[in-house]
């Protein structure tokens, strides 16, 4: 089985990733810190490939069409395949690997592994958006938008395309979508899910629960209209 975990850096994807490395799931040979499989540098080039067919129609909403119907650019497998060589090429059942970056090309990896088990790790966005990483430009991926130089808007529209892109995105045979709020303050009923969606047995972490809501002590701006609807969908208004 293999497994990906598809969510905004500043996530708290480091929890779900833990997780499953904690539970006998391989996610590659090198992780940093963050449980990230690194190096990176080839799934950073292939964000860049797969952007150029990225339209940005204004008022934070982008046409992602041309990624369904046309064929996967083979620079970009390449590049994915090079990147992932550990997961692919291991003996081990249960394998994955977790990346914020793959987010940014979650249409082109669903098309090029349709039987994985895809965990989309959701934060609300007003937390999301308190700390720094490295998606909170996303020129620097090669996608278009139009450019501020508030760095909180900056990591709002980041917060915001890639909640858009996976939404543009046909659902594949195997998906979930896990708040991270509701893994910190309801972990067990929320490993009971992960466990029916897997069929594997999954350990029990450390969490914070200080984690959630610290958007609520904050000075700074952290809220921005244009969030409003996903916010109000995904229970967070």
């Amino acid at each position: 089985m293999m497994i990906t975990v598809i969510g905004r850096g500043h996530g708290g994807t480091r929890a779900i990733a833990q997780t499953l490395r904690e539970s006998g799931v391989y996610m590659g040979e090198k992780l940093n810190s963050s449980f990230d499989l690194i190096p990176a540098e080839d799934m950073y080039e292939a964000c860049r490939v797969m952007s150029r067919y990225v339209i940005y129609n204004g008022d934070f909403k982008w046409n992602f069409s041309k990624l369904h119907k046309m064929p996967v650019d083979p620079d970009f497998e390449q590049l994915v395949r090079s990147y992932l060589s550990s997961v692919l090429t291991t003996n081990v059942e249960n394998r994955g690997w977790k990346l914020p970056e793959t987010t940014l090309v979650y249409p082109w990896i669903v098309r090029m592994f349709p039987k994985a088990y895809y965990i989309h790790w959701i934060r609300d966005p007003r937390d999301s958006i308190l700390g720094p990483h490295l998606t909170d430009d996303l020129a620097d991926f090669g996608v278009p938008y139009e450019h501020t130089e508030d760095v909180r808007m900056r990591r709002a529209i980041s917060w915001k395309y890639q909640r858009e892109i996976v939404k543009a995105t046909p659902p594949p045979e195997h998906t979930i979508e896990i708040r991270f709020e509701d893994f910190v303050l309801n972990q067990e009923a929320t490993l009971d899910r992960l466990e029916a969606f897997l069929g594997i047995p999954l350990a029990k972490i450390e969490v914070h629960p200080e984690s959630v809501g610290r958007w609520k002590t904050d000075d700074g701006v952290h809220y921005f209209d244009f969030l409003q609807e996903d916010m109000h969908a995904l229970g967070y208004l």
